[in-house]
């Protein structure tokens, strides 16, 4: 399917009238791609839809959720799978932080324009928003360590992580990474360090949960590859949507997120808020945070 920039404009219109917070001043805004990395039509389409979003103001960089690169990883696959699609994206100077994904080659860690610095797993900050990047192929105990060191240490509003394989998934090809839930969730990891958002790919769909322990996960896992049918919804389910590629835009300003998962024609699959709330514990002065959606 062949996208036109009037007719992506014209869905883009819609969906923007949906949103509140695009162009905040001090909002931290991002773009979310996942298992995007096959050079083919349909991820160069997805590129430009990309790009047009940026255009309207939606984004400032933008995170990958692993399978970045298929096949072979020589130069010309780094172009015509990565360079060449965002190309739009990249000459105007929009970073790219990326995760790697079971598709991915390790030493995709020293690629400069990934931003990971040669590094399988780390983190940074943007304003309120601390970013904990995981290699979710090898959870290794030192990694899990280093994550409750930097949970513990972190005194951002908003802690949000992301890395490959899906905690949660109605995906009916991989479904959820249960060994993988036993090691993060627990209440001593995500939940005892108030994780607030999840993304994950792996799954070839746009998925968003319901709230699971009082976190919010999303899994997008179409801006190249497509599982079309694939999603069979569950009781876990928000929302779903397996019909066309897409890609997300995230704007958290405050102790508010807006997202919004928008298919490669400019369609809205999805999109709504999530506040973040603060609890006082009253028996030990100590002061949390959770966030509840609020959909669109």
């Amino acid at each position: 399917m062949h996208i036109t920039r009037r007719s992506f404009i014209s869905g883009m219109a819609v969906a923007a009238m949906r949103l509140s917070l695009y162009g905040q001043s001090n909002s931290v805004r991002f773009a979310v791609i996942g298992d995007m990395g096959t050079g083919e039509l349909a991820q160069y389409e997805v590129g430009r839809a990309m790009n047009l979003s940026r255009m309207a103001g939606h984004f400032d960089f933008v995170i990958t959720l692993g399978d970045n690169i298929y096949g072979g990883h020589n130069a010309g696959d780094y172009q015509r799978k990565f360079e060449l699609p965002y190309k739009g994206l990249l000459d105007a100077g929009v970073p790219f932080y990326a995760s790697l994904g079971n598709h991915d080659n390790p030493m995709e860690r020293f690629y400069k324009p990934f931003n990971m610095n040669g590094q399988l797993y780390y983190t940074y900050k943007k304003s309120n928003v601390q970013f904990f990047v995981l290699d979710t192929n090898y959870m290794r105990p030192e990694q899990l360590a280093w994550l409750t060191k930097e949970l513990e240490n972190s005194r951002a509003d908003w802690k949000v992580c992301y890395f490959h394989h899906p905690l949660y998934s109605s995906g009916s090809f991989h479904g959820a990474s249960t060994e993988l839930r036993l090691l993060l969730e627990p209440p001593f990891l995500f939940l005892k360090y108030e994780v607030q958002i999840v993304f994950a790919g792996h799954e070839h769909v746009y998925e968003r949960t319901k709230p699971q322990h009082g976190i919010t996960y999303f899994t997008e896992g179409a801006a190249g590859e497509l599982r079309k049918g694939n999603l069979k919804k569950t009781a876990l389910t928000a929302v779903g949507y397996d019909q066309d590629r897409s890609f997300m835009v995230v704007e958290i300003s405050g102790d508010e997120l807006n997202f919004q998962a928008i298919s490669r024609t400019g369609k809205t699959v999805d999109s709504g808020v999530i506040r973040r709330t603060v609890k006082i514990q009253s028996t030990s002065c100590n002061v949390c945070s959770s966030a509840q959606p609020v959909t669109a």
